[in-house]
């Protein structure tokens, strides 16, 4: 062979392929792309600074990722429905930190993952505004339910209800035998300064400041009466109405009657007549413990005290119980009567007279029934007939007014004394 004679060159070489594609072997080599050159190694590939900068935002996507996802399930747990099968009742106490509350919330069953709940209350920022009290937790709850339950404040709200004609002794004794409510009244208000009604509280809540509240209703209810009274009522003063109002309160536990005792006692006044009321007797004798546990005897009718309005002109010198609102209204605008006289009618009610011969009628009447009764009564009855009456039978058990009413005997002619009366119980208008 020639030395001059090109030799072919290697396969695998640039060159082959070059040739190749110049003198191709086949089709597909002919047709095949020519392949890109590499590209020229960067210098900063092996830098340790770029190495370590790639591997920390590799772990800040890493961990943002990974916060995504907790928040996500966080929110997902926070809102989904809670373990309660039925609705719970759950006291928060006072001063309890959002901590503590996730505690009791667990401990009640109401959260099963208390941790989450406070993440979840401290991402609302509502860790300052959860407020104790007592709660009803509906059933399913979720967290961010309780969350809002507690922020609202919307406690189970308690009542407590002063019925018309108690003592203010009387109302500050039932505060403090409330167990829901904290703290002790120990000074009693004066008489008459109270409103009876339905008061309603949350657990833990301060007598103290129900029996203001109690003042500030009174206040209010008295100063709207007292503008809207009859111009010719025999009052000068709203401490005078307050007192005649609790008279009547006293006389009588039937609404559709209050007018109408109001009418006897200020048509009395207006003639100059003595009042003559059987509660003012016993208020004379046991002020504010309010009863007196038996019937009144003939010598506590002749019995001078202050308020005894059988022995004293006029108004007593104050209230002897607290009036409701319908008994100062009854006062401001008694019913127009030309009666002077009522007794009990042996059914729960009165009979009123406009005379004194009607009226000396209706208490023989009553005196009929009662002996009726007593006839009926059993062998112990005699001992507490020689014990109050000199002889004379007391009124018979079975006899006494429904309601709770006084029997509002005027007049006591025939020396029977009157019973004692029970304090009305009515059912207080809502605040």
């Amino acid at each position: 062979m020639d030395e001059n004679t090109e030799k072919p060159a290697k396969n695998g070489g640039p060159e082959d392929e070059s040739a190749n594609r110049i003198n191709p072997k086949s089709p597909r080599e002919a047709l095949a792309p020519e392949p890109a050159p590499q590209p020229p190694r960067s210098r900063h590939v092996r830098n340790p600074v770029v190495v370590v900068l790639n591997g920390l935002m590799m772990l800040v996507v890493l961990l943002v990722l990974g916060a995504g996802a907790v928040l996500y399930w966080g929110k997902l747990a926070f809102t989904e429905p809670g373990p309660l099968a039925a609705e719970k009742t759950v006291i928060i106490r006072a001063n309890s930190g959002v901590d503590e509350i996730a505690t009791t919330l667990a401990t009640e069953g109401v959260i099963e993952q208390p941790q989450v709940f406070v993440w979840g209350v401290r991402a609302y920022r509502t860790a300052g505004r959860l407020k104790a009290g007592e709660y009803a937790v509906p059933a399913g709850a979720s967290m961010y339910e309780v969350m809002n339950l507690l922020v609202s404040g919307k406690a189970i709200l308690h009542s407590f209800t002063v019925p018309e004609g108690l003592t203010s002794q009387q109302i500050v004794d039932r505060l403090n035998a409330e167990p829901l409510l904290s703290g002790t009244v120990t000074d009693i208000p004066a008489e008459g300064t109270l409103l009876p009604e339905t008061y309603m509280f949350t657990r833990g809540a301060q007598r103290a400041t129900l029996l203001d509240r109690m003042r500030r209703e009174h206040d209010r209810v008295l100063k709207d009466v007292w503008a809207r009274r009859r111009p010719d009522i025999p009052v000068t003063t709203p401490e005078e109405l307050v007192t005649l109002a609790s008279i009547v309160e006293k006389e009588t536990g039937k609404a559709d009657e209050r007018p109408r005792v109001a009418a006897v006692f200020v048509n009395r006044l207006r003639k100059g007549m003595r009042l003559q009321s059987d509660p003012t007797i016993i208020y004379g004798l046991v002020g504010g413990q309010g009863t007196l546990g038996r019937p009144i005897r003939r010598s506590e009718i002749t019995q001078a005290t202050p308020y005894n309005t059988y022995q004293i002109p006029g108004l007593p010198p104050g209230p002897i119980a607290n009036p409701g609102r319908a008994a100062l209204e009854a006062v401001a605008g008694p019913s127009n009567t030309n009666e002077f006289y009522f007794v009990a009618d042996g059914t729960g009610g009165h009979a009123f007279s406009a005379t004194l011969a009607e009226h000396n009628r209706h208490v023989a009447r009553l005196r009929r029934m009662e002996r009726t009764a007593a006839a009926q009564v059993d062998a112990a009855e005699p001992e507490l007939v020689s014990e109050t009456t000199d002889g004379e039978p007391p009124a018979a058990a079975g006899t006494a007014p429904t309601d709770g009413a006084s029997d509002g005997t005027i007049d006591l002619l025939d020396g029977m004394p009157p019973r004692d009366p029970s304090l009305p119980v009515l059912p207080p208008e809502k605040p």
